[in-house]
Parts: structure tokens; C-alpha cells; sequence
């Protein structure tokens, strides 16, 4: 599995890159791998302002839907609109052109509650 150092995770296996205020997010490698074929990705709350732990979209794969959780309160700022028309980039490049959405984080402190990237390795382990 490809969990890069650089990135902080959560226990619903998505990850977060974080800039300043501003945080880009998708799911990781494993949380993919689990889900299969990546079929269609929708995240509505593109302005919303949204807490912790709510649910910001879904991801559907070929035999399931699974919501996807914001590790982070804040502002949801842009989709990942190439997810519309290419869902596969999930599975293909998770870290890369699979992102699903950027934010303002709206509260800092929240991020000392992530995983680094060794912990995140124990956790799906």
C-alpha cells in the first residue's frame, strides 16, 4: 500500500494534504483498493460550511456506496470535477488526480487529532 509521509489520514482511511488554511482530501490507497472499481463520485456541499466527522459525499463502487467524512471542520471550497467524468482516477492515482475536494479548515487544532503516516500503517494493518 502507498501511504506517503507527507500526508496526515484518518480512521475512515481518507487523507489530507494541508496548506496554510486550506486542506485537499481524498481516500487513501487501502480505502480504494477495499472498495474495488470506483464507479461515481458526488460531493453536494461545494459552499457549505460543515463540522468534524459530517458526511461531505459518497463514493460508489461496483458493489457498494460508502459516505466520506470530513476529518476537519470548515468551508468545503471545489469538487474535483474531473471525478465526474473520470471516477477511475480514484483507483489509479488516489494521492494525485483522485483528490475529491479542497477546504478552509476552520478550526487548526483539529489536525493534531490525524494520523501521520506510520500510525495510519499500524491502523490497517
Amino acid at each position: 500500500m502507498n501511504t506517503p509521509d507527507n500526508l496526515k489520514y484518518t480512521k475512515d482511511h481518507e487523507w489530507i494534504e494541508i496548506n496554510g488554511d486550506t486542506a485537499t482530501i481524498g481516500i487513501t490507497d487501502f480505502a480504494q483498493s477495499e472498495l474495488g472499481d470506483i464507479v461515481y463520485v458526488e460531493v453536494e456541499t461545494v459552499g457549505e460550511t460543515l463540522d468534524k466527522d459530517e458526511v461531505f459525499g459518497t463514493v460508489e463502487a461496483v458493489k457498494t456506496v460508502s459516505d466520506l467524512y470530513l476529518p476537519l471542520s470548515g468551508e468545503i471550497l471545489e469538487f474535483n470535477e474531473e471525478l465526474e467524468d473520470e471516477p477511475e482516477m480514484v483507483n489509479e492515482e488516489p494521492y494525485q488526480k483522485g483528490w475529491m475536494i479542497k477546504m478552509k479548515i476552520a478550526n487548526q487544532d483539529e489536525i493534531k487529532e490525524l494520523m501521520d503516516a506510520e500510525t495510519y500503517k499500524s491502523h490497517i494493518e
